[in-house]
């Protein structure tokens, strides 16, 4: 309708003799930037340079012109000649709010070059002219576009913070603009490694912008998917780029088709490729690249190379390319990890084993000075994702050496992708408290439920609490010798490690460090997926002859994965006590119900640094508190009969157990014990929850606390589980009480018998208020499982 109605308007002006007045050149750029965007761009150009050529056309105009023909060009992604046309307008306009676009257009073609500074500082300006002009609607747009510079800067808050700033404003505007926004804002879920979320929304703007004939549009959305899924899913990555190449070449945009075919190329890299020709598409690609002033998309494309040429064994060839990309020391996160992983992949390629470490080492520290700079536990697991890569390299590598203390340094640098940074106390926010509320008002027994209003909440949670400032600090892992020299004669640590290929284990005593192969990873974690459910169903109330048989299986499943995961280990550990820092896909492994392990005081901890750090200090245990949720058999009794154990320990039960209860309740005690419904979320960890009297308490409510207790004893089903986020790197709610500052939390990642929790939770209470640490009281309390005994799967995390 935009295009009848302007060509008549042209038409018009062209009879009445006005085609030359500002109003007729305003209408003819207004045309040609739809016949643009529709994909006539040679129709577009041919009636800008025809205006442009009328001899009466005034400065203004003739500025005006040239801004659009400079739109109209970085749409196509040709920069350079968009940058010139963007300067001639801006020598001859002096109207704030055409000013004001100019700048803001000719930000976006620095933010193609991945210009940053240029970019902002153009950005700014036109949100200071558009406020000049009293133009909400432009101002928003311009802070918008700050907020994705900030994006390419690595600063993810800011980004969020200025896009729902001006989402409301911009989105007001139509479906389009609202695509548009939505589509930046996927790439920033993406780079918090939300990439379900962030690969939705951009399909989505995929399809609004298909919908309206948009297909240069739709092509950018598209790329921008591609881009997303390169490193997860080469494959989906390549039919996306194909998908956006199609459409370059029907609008015959031929810059913006060069781009796609370097994420085709970096895809099929990825994907393994090794061909002669995928070398030399490569380094062609990337001179196309550099000639459009995209530095760091063809320093990726050159990387590729470096790849292809490494895997070739031409590593003469590779180092070569590797020369021409240059230093990526100021180039996007993205590209200086990418930068350090190909260069360690060359010279671990090239025999040169210590140099690669120091590349892995140089670009995992790169990583944590980006996380530390943010304060929320789940976006400082998500960004972990960047550093996957590198750390399983690091594995790879130590587990080639032979050598026990590089393993262990890289058994720990793995671990610790997130949980190096040094955590800091949230902000009160209110509006968090009142989101929070709201949903556990929804989830409350009888609340209405209402999925799109709770969707809308949970999102605002998240970006909210994402949105304070990290504390800048990151902790250098603990040593091989550090470790040996903090144990004591009865303690052993075990070390599990995962590559690819194979699990092995690092057991350490004051006496010796043993390296223990234990076979093929698929041997060890196949086994693994229907153990958790297997758990689930041996702690149903059944029949006693059922009972009894699917008790003895589960129990024999134990016994078998216990001789290919302990039973190897436990001549170096001994009759000692163990603390065990598993890789992540060992996160559902109920460790004190293996053979070898039950009976036997066993910690899991995040990592070997965070266990000696939380060490330091005795553990509180002077006071306690404890909670029971409604509708659990016997919570009641178990919290009652347990408190019985301690001097003045404080009980909230039915209607006094509400979340803002327990919230003052667990900053006032040392042991907390709560016995309630609870359900683990994997879409988002930290919304997991315990059910209380007013619904749900959350991960999130944890960060809210001013003080957390040292122990604290989950007994509720599924909530000791983790999401594995990246490689090794677990989120839950005990990572959450963990983050916050508890020293333990004991808790089951699958169901409990309701009977047997009372049972062996009362039992531990009796051992913690006599003083013995809580691995040791567990220890004593958990029976093994046998056809007569239901299943514990109780752990001591911390």
């Amino acid at each position: 309708m935009a295009r009848r109605l302007l060509e008549q308007a042209r038409a018009d002006a062209v009879r009445t003799g006005e085609a030359h007045s500002d109003t007729g050149v305003r209408i003819a750029a207004s045309l040609a930037y739809v016949l643009s965007e529709m994909g006539e761009h040679a129709e577009a150009m041919g009636l800008c340079h025809e205006v442009l050529s009328y001899d009466d056309v005034d400065e203004s105009s003739r500025g005006g012109l040239h801004a659009q023909l400079g739109l109209i060009l970085m749409l196509r992604g040709e920069t350079s000649p968009a940058m010139e046309h963007f300067d001639e307008a801006l020598m001859r306009l002096d109207e704030s709010s055409r000013i004001a676009n100019v700048y803001l257009n000719r930000g976006n073609v620095h933010l193609q070059r991945r210009q940053v500074v240029a970019a902002g500082a153009d950005f700014e300006r036109s949100f200071a002219a558009f406020r000049e002009a009293d133009d909400a609607y432009g101002a928003a747009k311009a802070l918008h576009n700050l907020g994705y510079t900030h994006f390419l800067a690595g600063d993810l808050v800011a980004a969020l913070r200025d896009f729902a700033t001006a989402y409301p404003t911009v989105a007001a505007e139509g479906p389009v603009m609202t695509a548009m926004v939505e589509q930046d804002r996927a790439e920033v879920l993406t780079a918090a490694g939300l990439h379900e979320e962030g690969a939705v929304a951009l399909a989505a703007a995929a399809t609004a912008y298909g919908r309206r004939r948009l297909y240069q549009r739709r092509g950018e959305a598209e790329l921008a998917l591609a881009r997303s899924l390169v490193a997860r899913d080469p494959r989906a990555s390549r039919e996306a780029a194909r998908l956006a190449l199609r459409r370059f070449r029907r609008t015959e945009a031929r810059a913006w088709e060069v781009r796609a075919e370097a994420t085709l190329l970096t895809a099929e890299v990825e994907s393994g490729g090794r061909g002669p020709a995928l070398a030399r598409r490569g380094a062609d690609l990337a001179q196309e690249l550099d000639d459009q002033g995209l530095r760091w998309d063809a320093a990726l494309a050159r990387l590729g190379v470096v790849q292809v040429l490494t895997r070739r064994g031409d590593l003469a060839g590779a180092r070569s390319s590797l020369r021409l990309v240059g230093s990526t020391r100021r180039g996007p996160i993205g590209v200086r990890l990418t930068d350090r992983d190909v260069r360690a992949e060359l010279a671990a390629a090239s025999g040169r084993r210590a140099d690669a470490l120091h590349h892995v080492r140089a670009g995992l520290a790169d990583l944590h000075e980006w996380q530390s700079s943010f304060g929320s536990l789940d976006l400082q697991t998500g960004v972990a994702g960047h550093g996957v890569r590198l750390a399983a390299r690091g594995l790879t590598l130590a587990v080639a050496s032979g050598r026990p203390h590089v393993l262990f340094e890289w058994s720990e640098r793995a671990r610790m992708l997130a949980s190096r940074v040094q955590p800091v106390r949230a902000p009160e926010d209110e509006q968090i408290v009142s989101d929070l509320t709201e949903l556990r008002e929804m989830a409350a027994e009888g609340g209405q439920r209402d999925p799109e209003r709770e969707a809308e909440l949970r999102q605002r949670v998240r970006e909210r609490a994402w949105q304070h400032r990290g504390s800048g600090e990151v902790d250098e892992p603990a040593t091989l010798d550090e470790l040996r020299g903090s144990l004591d004669a009865d303690t052993a640590l075990v070390a599990y490690v995962a590559t690819a290929a194979q699990v092995v284990a690092l057991v350490v005593t004051t006496e010796e460090t043993a390296w223990v192969d234990l076979g093929k990873r698929s041997a060890i974690t196949d086994p693994l997926g229907g153990l958790l459910p297997d758990l689930d169903v041996a702690a149903a109330e059944m029949p006693d002859a059922m009972g009894r048989f699917v008790r003895q299986e589960l129990a024999n499943r134990l016994q078998a994965f216990s001789e290919r995961l302990v039973a190897p280990v436990l001549e170096a550990v001994g009759r000692r006590s163990v603390v065990l820092t598993p890789s992540g896909v060992l996160a559902g492994v109920p460790w004190t119900l293996l053979p070898g392990f039950t009976g036997r005081p066993v910690t899991v901890a995040q990592s070997a640094t965070s266990w000696l750090a939380r060490r330091t200090t005795p553990l509180r245990s002077a006071s306690a508190g404890f909670v029971a949720g409604p509708r659990v058999a016997r919570a009641e009794d178990e919290v009652t009969a347990a408190a019985k154990e301690w001097s003045d320990a404080r009980v909230l039960t039915e209607s006094a157990a509400t979340a803002d209860a327990v919230c003052e309740l667990a900053e006032s005690v040392d042991v907390l014990h709560v016995a309630a419904h609870g359900r683990h979320s994997a879409e988002n960890p930290l919304f997991s929850g315990l059910q209380l009297a007013d619904g749900p308490w959350f991960g999130y409510d944890i960060d809210r606390l001013r003080r957390a207790p040292d122990v604290v004893l989950l007994s509720a089903c599924e909530v000791g589980r983790s999401n594995v986020r990246w490689g090794e790197e677990l989120l839950g709610m005990t990572t959450a009480w963990l983050h916050a500052g508890a020293r333990c939390v004991i808790a089951s990642p699958a169901a409990v018998n309701d009977q047997a929790a009372y049972d062996v939770l009362v039992a531990v209470h009796q051992r913690l208020a006599a003083g013995l640490e809580p691995a040791a009281a567990l220890a004593e309390a958990v029976p093994a499982v046998s056809a007569d005994t239901a299943p514990v799967p109780l752990i001591c995390f911390g």
